[in-house]
């Protein structure tokens, strides 16, 4: 069954469609609220009727039909028909930062750009700098933003992939004659993006499935149909590897096709000082020549831990493998680092509602936190700045925060904390006097603008909200987007070092555009002693589930769960928190 976050993405994609091919706004807003209340359900939109659909505010009967249709046939015709007017390029030129639909379709039908080689042509040629409101200023940053756009041109972000994966390993695996599948590479290790996905899996006929695997709908090319391995392109434009191998050696391959290379090579060179050879295929004794004899038995292959075991080793997490101290630290005997789990998460610091830019309600957003079994949920919708995300002035805010407050009453067994996402100004400055700042239970500050700051400049402008007594955390404190804009380059050395002198905490936004700090900040961070809190940034219902991401990253960055907030009890945090007041 489609979730709901698929149903709401064919709506968001229709609405861009229909913007770009002129359709009257009345149409376009309709799309949109319809991915808005399917985002905001708490049921499953594809399990109900179109009698039962027509009932939520946001949908009406052409709408709700499409839900139907989507949850019968995984899309939507009208979606298709759009699909195929545009062209399928104009999707890497949405993808630049500042191009929106409406620039889309100006430049598309006005200077033929049809993709970004086109796009670059067209800048190139002033094509572009003859369309209305495209300034020396604006083309400038156009240009920018497809420079490092391209620097990661091929891979996708994690929350792209995942859901891709989840699904195909789950259907896949559903099969009577599949025995285990699994992804692996980077996906597996938490990269942020990713490039091709690797399936792994055994069976006991595996012709069935690769013709499974190469005639699933959402196929649009099969670039390899084999006995043991095939590849497909799938209609998102990502490349997915299956390969089957024997039950026996299924852990040896999971470990090899998880990779990373060089912790490969740690391994198979740890490996040799014991007289032993690791391949895909498994560990296995050298011979007199230092090889491995044909057919020969493996010392391990079946599990990944029985032959990390047979390596003297620990099992060592996917996220983990990078060849950054791992071999060393979970060597048998040694004490290697926790693996925080999103089970030990108890708490999100950062959310937003209906009074600023989210979907639920204050008792709806409680509700959710609780029921994910949480006892601290800090409420903070955007400060007045962010005037696009409907931020609060000062008397909206103190309303907000007394209709906080209430719903305390009435969530007797929640930690209810009315905060405030606070504007960290391009000066360092906060966007609420200190006067306001102290009514607040909790304040995340964020930087959301002028992000192309120098790195000294934005170094200065962090420190300056890591020293303000009244900030809790520092909320994406870079504010870059993955795959989309670079954000700010501080000394990061300099944040760590206040964080840690200030008790002031530094995030990791789990959304899987954020991800920010990155595991390679979270690292450092914790070794330098900071707090840190894993949040979701939640803005709808889905968002909760976002922090699957966060905790890969922070596990990537070795986190222990005693410097992050998130894994504090009820009491322990509530202490934490009043430090600061």
């Amino acid at each position: 069954m489609a979730t709901n976050g698929e149903v709401a993405a064919a709506f968001e994609e229709l609405a861009v469609l229909s913007e770009i091919l002129g359709a009257n706004v009345f149409k376009v807003n309709a799309f949109r609220k319809a991915a808005r209340a399917v985002e905001g359900l708490s049921g499953t939109a594809t399990g109900m009727d179109v009698a039962a659909l027509k009932e939520i505010d946001g949908l009406g009967a052409s709408t709700a039909a499409k839900v139907v249709e989507f949850g019968r046939t995984a899309t939507m015709s009208e979606l298709e028909e759009l699909r195929a007017q545009v062209p399928p390029g104009l999707k890497e030129v949405l993808a630049i930062q500042g191009i929106g639909p409406k620039t889309a379709r100006a430049l598309w039908t006005d200077a033929g750009v049809v993709d970004l080689a086109t796009l670059r042509s067209a800048i190139d040629s002033g094509a572009v700098a003859k369309l209305p409101r495209m300034g020396a200023k604006t083309i400038e940053n156009m240009k920018e933003a497809i420079a490092f756009a391209e620097t990661a041109r091929g891979r996708i972000r994690i929350g792209e992939a995942m859901p891709i994966a989840d699904a195909l390993v789950a259907e896949l695996g559903a099969l009577p004659f599949v025995e285990r599948i699994a992804y692996a590479g980077s996906l597996r290790r938490g990269r942020e993006t990713i490039g091709d996905l690797d399936i792994l899996a055994a069976a006991t006929d595996a012709k069935p499935l690769m013709d499974a695997f190469v005639g699933r709908g959402e196929v649009a090319r099969i670039l390899g149909h084999g006995d043991t391995k095939s590849s497909v392109l799938t209609k998102s434009g990502v490349q997915v590897d299956l390969r089957v191998v024997p039950l026996d050696r299924f852990g040896a391959a999971l470990m090899y096709f998880t990779g990373s290379k060089e912790h490969n090579i740690a391994l198979r060179e740890r490996a040799i000082a014991q007289g032993m050879r690791l391949n895909e295929y498994g560990l296995f004794r050298e011979n007199a020549q230092g090889g491995v004899d044909e057919g020969a038995v493996p010392v391990a292959a079946a599990s990944e831990q029985e032959v990390y075991a047979a390596l003297g080793l620990d099992w060592v997490p996917p996220t983990m493998r990078e060849d950054r101290g791992e071999v060393a630290a979970f060597a048998r005997g040694a004490r290697h680092p926790e693996v925080l789990e999103v089970a030990d998460i108890r708490a999100e610091l950062h959310c937003h509602t209906t009074a600023s830019d989210g979907s639920m309600s204050i008792d709806e957003i409680v509700a959710r936190a609780r029921d994910r079994g949480f006892h601290t949920i800090a409420i903070t919708d955007h400060s007045k700045t962010q005037f696009q995300a409907n931020g609060l002035d000062e008397a909206r805010l103190r309303a907000h925060i007394a209709a906080i407050h209430a719903a305390r009453a009435r969530f007797p067994g929640m930690q209810i904390w009315a905060g405030s996402e606070v504007d960290i100004l391009s000066d360092g400055t906060l966007d609420y006097a200190d006067e306001i700042l102290a009514e607040l239970d909790w304040v995340v500050a964020s930087p959301h603008a002028a992000l192309k700051q120098e790195p000294r400049v934005a170094t200065d402008r962090l420190l300056r909200a890591i020293a303000h007594p009244l900030v809790h955390v520092i909320g994406h404190p870079t504010g870059r987007i993955v795959n989309g804009r670079p954000g700010l380059e501080p000394a990061m050395n300099e944040l760590y070092a206040a964080a840690k002198e200030h008790g002031t905490a530094l995030e990791i936004n789990s959304h899987h555009m954020r991800l920010d700090l990155r595991d390679a900040h979270i690292r450092a961070a914790a070794e330098a002693g900071c707090m840190l809190a894993i949040d979701c940034d939640v803005h709808g219902p889905d968002d909760f589930d976002e922090i699957r991401y966060g905790v890969l990253t922070a596990q990537r960055g070795w986190l222990p769960r005693a410097q992050c907030l998130n894994c504090m009890d009820a009491a322990a945090l509530d202490a934490w928190r009043r430090r600061k007041r």
